[in-house]
């Protein structure tokens, strides 16, 4: 099973702000997406976004065996949500470590069983 570091998002109690701060921090372009409680970071790698909202960030990890790593992410002690599939862009599932932070899995349309 392989993973890599594909998708973030940050949480903003005040989006345009939060947009002014890491545009001057990391020189990052944002693009509306969706309706206003979503921007897309235009130029990181990997890609992002902010969201409106208060949390924590969240990360996104690609996965070409979703259900093996849900599984084996409950052999570890972490807890994970059922895989949901969303349409044209693949499945994923929220999940915590076996400490509680939290992140999420991702397997592309595209992979074999997604």
């Amino acid at each position: 099973m392989s993973s890599q570091l594909v998708w973030f998002e940050l949480p903003a109690a005040d989006p345009e702000r939060s947009k002014r701060f890491f545009g001057e921090l990391m020189g990052w372009r944002f693009e509306s997406w969706g309706d206003e409680s979503y921007s897309l970071v235009a130029d990181a790698n990997p890609g992002g976004a902010l969201s409106t909202g208060d949390g924590h960030p969240v990360i996104y990890f690609s996965t070409d065996d979703i259900d093996a790593a849900v599984a084996r992410i409950g052999e570890l002690g972490g807890e994970a949500e059922p895989v949901r599939d969303v349409p044209g862009v693949g499945r994923m599932a929220a999940c915590r470590d076996d400490q509680g932070t939290r992140f999420s899995l991702y397997q592309h349309a595209g992979e074999p069983g997604a």
